[in-house]
């Protein structure tokens, strides 16, 4: 049976929304909280801890807000295991960043050897741009790839290559569903490639 969230995740919620409340998803309006309380919930409802619903919370703290001097906090705050599953969900903790195609590649090599508590926050993490990627790739075509560093091929090969190195961990429901929607969003651009609409 799901052991209760306690008060320690209503703590990382509120310091969650403070170091995030300036910040927009990418290419709209929407809080970037958002993210955060759909990564957390899709971690729970896949049966993830308090530790893992709490890393999920704050998986991007690091990496958007404050580098290391952030990272100490999460660790004094809540402890070792959360602050070692967000800070391998962590991108890059320098300024600047280094190029886009390492940090990603980079990043492709922790997860394939991952804890199952980092893989579980991070193809959650996946799982929710995925499917926002799919929406507005429906909704706005071609000009949604000039909002990812990546741009078209670059974001496309990104999201293939998550799933495969999150399945060479093992496949679970959560792979399987985001294996599914980056599918879709592979589909919906082949079908532009050929002159297509896009739409199934």
């Amino acid at each position: 049976m799901p052991v209760p969230m306690t008060d320690r995740f209503d703590r990382a919620l509120v310091f969650a929304s403070e170091l995030h409340r300036q910040q927009r998803r990418r290419g709209s309006e929407v809080p970037y909280v958002a993210h955060l309380l759909a990564v957390a919930a899709i971690v729970m409802e896949h049966g993830g801890d308090e530790d893992e619903a709490v890393a999920a919370l704050l998986h991007d703290a690091i990496e958007d807000q404050g580098g290391r001097e952030t990272r100490d906090e999460i660790r004094r705050r809540f402890g070792e295991r959360v602050t070692t599953i967000v800070e391998a969900c962590t991108d890059s903790w320098t300024v600047p960043k280094p190029p886009w195609e390492s940090r990603k590649r980079a990043y492709l090599e922790r997860l394939a050897t991952g804890s199952v508590s980092a893989r579980l926050v991070s193809a959650a993490d996946k799982l929710h741009n995925a499917r926002s990627v799919l929406g507005d790739y429906r909704n706005v075509g071609e000009q949604l790839w000039q909002r990812f560093e990546g741009r078209r091929e670059g974001t496309l090969w990104y999201y293939r290559s998550v799933v495969d190195a999150l399945a060479r961990s093992g496949r679970t429901p959560l792979v399987d569903e985001l294996e599914r929607v980056v599918s879709e969003i592979e589909r919906l651009a082949g079908a532009r490639d050929r002159g297509g609409e896009g739409r199934g």
